[in-house]
């Protein structure tokens, strides 16, 4: 479950959040504030795991709010000001969600979110296996475990998400899948497919056997592969 704040001045975003979050399950929102103040008098006595935080905000600005938690939870910057995009990244938010944004768009953040470390990188950040990612798939958006994931192949502008048990297709880029996932875990080998690395069976030649199916190693991959592995 991802307990959630929003922290934003205008009621209408107040409330295209919470549509778009009550779209997905396990998003849980546990207070609307209108202004920082009351998003820090809340902090004071709970804890969430990710803050939807607008820039312009009367009393106290949202960098100027982020700028005095000492433990921050994870940010997805929501606001109208695109020129305040380099300081936000150098607080080290998730992502930054230029208004109006559509919930593709949102959903990209929200994903974003699962894998983000607060030290800039992006990783897995539990070995458990109990890790979850969206994906639109006919007409729906379908939670899937990470664990799960066996390899993506490209068909054109479109993905196939390979899955322990059945198939997933996707109307994303393999690129931008590929910045969804972990690079701990999954790894390009070739210009059309992406690998869960422990799910990797054997590798023989210029190829690998993966839970019986076989994925070709690019040439240009294989030195790459072979150094990820430590083969």
């Amino acid at each position: 479950m991802t307990r959630y704040l929003i922290i934003d001045d205008e009621p209408i975003a107040h409330d295209i959040i919470k549509e778009y979050c009550d779209l997905l399950p396990n998003m849980k929102l546990m207070k609307h504030c209108y202004d920082a103040l009351d998003a820090l008098e809340y902090l004071r006595e709970n804890t969430v795991d990710l803050i939807f935080l607008d820039l312009n905000m009367p009393k106290l600005r949202g960098f100027e709010f982020l700028k005095t938690l000492t433990n921050p939870p994870k940010v997805i910057v929501t606001t109208a000001y695109q020129e305040h995009a380099l300081e936000g990244y150098e607080l080290n938010i998730v992502d930054y969600l230029l208004k109006p944004f559509s919930f593709e768009r949102f959903l990209k953040a929200v994903n974003k979110s699962i894998i983000f470390k607060r030290d800039n990188t992006s990783v897995h950040p539990k070995q458990s296996g109990d890790e979850r990612i969206f994906f639109y798939s006919d007409k729906k958006h379908i939670q899937v475990l990470i664990s799960d994931i066996l390899y993506i192949e490209a068909a054109g502008n479109y993905a196939k998400i390979v899955l322990k048990e059945g198939n997933l297709v996707i109307r994303e880029k393999l690129s931008d899948v590929l910045e969804m996932l972990s690079p701990n875990t999954f790894i390009q080998v070739h210009k059309s497919f992406i690998v869960s690395k422990v799910h990797i069976d054997t590798i023989e030649g210029n190829r690998m056997l993966i839970n019986s199916h076989k994925v070709p190693i690019g040439k240009f991959y294989k030195s790459k592969v072979h150094s990820s592995l430590n083969l």
